[in-house]
């Protein structure tokens, strides 16, 4: 088997994607993989649907054997005219075929979606088969006549290729496949998700949905069996072969199954940005030369919980607490873990501390007020470590803002530095008479209570000497303010801002910034 390119639509363009949902879920992350993967000649976003849709509390995915995961996002996504407007931000090669997924619960719903992004997609993937958001994607995929009606609708708005793309958690896909290309579809995308399933940790759900779709090493055999039996139904259609695909064996058997292009997922878990390129461009080879060099290139990733005991809580403020715990974990300076506490939820926060492993954190939201609520002795439950530490050097300089405090104080421990740190009061710097005796310290309240009266970048034009590394963590505005004064330095500089971190090992990249990186992966500490 060759790999080659191949005509979708109008164009002709290599043949593999990566499924909705996994990655590419941020248009700025799309755009990255758009330029620097060629091997992808199908990229295919998140699902959008008419209004913006929050989704389900982490936890969201869940790796519940090697290479195995189920998941529970909830479909969310910015709504359509939002999404209209990312994509209008960005700039992908015009050779790329863009497959904007859409959803809604109905016909009508459909087709409005695909009216507003119709200007911007070269075809539409209706994702009628999403596993666990009631009223939606498989409970109207699992009725051929509803299948049939939605894509007629879709065909009414606009004349672009249309991809229906099918569950497998039915007993009669050949016929709803056959439905869909009598209501006017193009081609076919199957599978999504297996399922629902539910994974159990020491006797509680994971998932906050506490059900998911399979994804994943275990799904594959299903998802060849169901592009076989479409082929054998309807004969040479364009399909989307997806479930499940590591290696080049999987490729070809999905493509002796009757599968045209390829969708590989759940395989990119753990790769960072310079990986994806260096799988794709083998995996490839591999098809064409019966080899087997992509298979080095997969990840293992480490989703396991472990329990923990709260050995101390310091509040040093009504809203400001650290945790310590009664045990150590293993981390390098830079790196996050997730705490969870069951049926309330997950949040990442970074390593503070690792003999005992410790936590600060502002009461902010639902589960970090829930998190507040623990006192000595209670349990809970971390995993991780994710992210990158930062090689530092000689003249280092660390500044912190606010609850970013807590993500430099692991490499003030370990390296003697100059260190800024502001607050808006003395009560929110937390553990000040530690940091005093790691290195030159110099605090800022905007209240005064402790150190300079104003902000931490006005204390830094005052005091900053000699600096060959800065690492930032902050907030936005302290960002903001403090790398026009970094930059004249010409050094290294790193920062790291509070971003929505969903599952820490690359999937559901909802992490990324504005070129495309994502926190867990490429971070959080980011080269600026």
């Amino acid at each position: 088997m060759k790999v080659a390119k191949r005509r979708i639509g109008d164009k002709e363009v290599f043949p593999f994607t990566i499924p909705s949902g996994i990655i590419t879920t941020e248009v700025s992350v799309l755009e990255r993989i758009a330029w620097s993967v060629p091997e992808i000649g199908i990229l295919t976003t998140k699902s959008i649907g008419p209004e913006p849709r929050a989704g389900n509390r982490e936890p969201i995915l869940a790796e519940y054997a090697p290479h195995c995961f189920v998941n529970a996002v909830g479909l969310t996504n910015p709504g359509a005219e939002e999404f209209a407007r990312r994509l209008k931000s960005i700039n992908i090669p015009r050779e790329k075929f863009l497959l904007v997924s859409i959803f809604g619960k109905d016909a009508k719903e459909f087709a409005s979606v695909a009216e507003v992004l119709r200007p911007y997609a070269d075809g539409f993937e209706l994702n009628l088969s999403c596993p666990h958001a009631k009223g939606y994607g498989m409970q109207l995929g699992q009725d051929p006549v509803l299948v049939k009606e939605i894509v007629e609708e879709v065909k009414k708005v606009c004349n672009k290729p249309v991809f229906a793309k099918l569950t497998p958690n039915t007993n009669n896909i050949a016929d709803i496949a056959r439905a869909a290309m009598n209501g006017g579809a193009y081609g076919l995308t199957a599978i999504n998700t297996v399922g629902p399933g539910a994974f159990v940790f020491d006797g509680h759900y994971v998932l906050t949905n506490k059900v998911g779709g399979l994804s994943g090493r275990g799904i594959t055999p299903v998802g060849i069996k169901c592009v076989k039996e479409i082929a054998d139904a309807l004969g040479d259609v364009p399909i989307i072969g997806c479930g499940g695909i590591y290696t080049a064996q999987d490729v070809v058997s999905y493509a002796k199954a009757g599968a045209s292009f390829f969708g590989v997922g759940s395989a990119l878990a753990g790769m960072n940005v310079d990986d994806m390129p260096a799988y794709f461009q083998n995996l490839a080879n591999d098809v064409s030369a019966g080899t087997n060099i992509a298979e080095i290139l997969l990840k293992t990733v480490d989703m396991k919980y472990k329990k923990f005991k709260v050995g101390e809580k310091i509040s040093s403020a009504q809203d400001f607490h650290v945790l310590k715990m009664a045990e150590p974990l293993e981390a390098s300076p830079g790196q996050f873990v997730f705490a969870w506490i069951p049926g309330k939820g997950e949040k990442p926060f970074s390593v503070m501390d690792t003999h005992p492993l410790t936590i600060g954190f502002l009461e902010r939201g639902c589960f970090t007020k829930e998190l507040a609520k623990l006192s000595k002795g209670d349990e809970l439950y971390f995993r991780g470590p994710y992210g990158n530490t930062v090689s530092t050097s000689r003249h280092l300089v660390l500044v912190g803002g606010g609850s970013g405090i807590a993500g430099i104080y692991l490499f003030a421990k370990q390296n003697r530095a100059q260190i800024f740190v502001g607050a808006k009061d003395i009560a929110h710097v937390p553990c000040l008479d530690d940091l005093e005796n790691m290195g030159d310290l110099h605090v800022a309240t905007e209240d005064g209570s402790a150190g300079y009266k104003g902000f931490v970048s006005d204390l830094m034009r005052e005091n900053l000497k000699v600096g060959d590394c800065f690492i930032n963590c902050g907030p936005r505005p302290m960002l903001d303010a403090v790398l026009p004064i970094e930059l004249p330095y010409r050094m290294r500089i790193y920062s790291s801002l509070d971003r929505m971190t969903r599952c820490g090992v690359g999937i559901c990249g909802s992490c990324a910034d504005d070129e495309g990186r994502r926190t867990c992966k490429e971070g959080p500490f980011m080269p600026q």
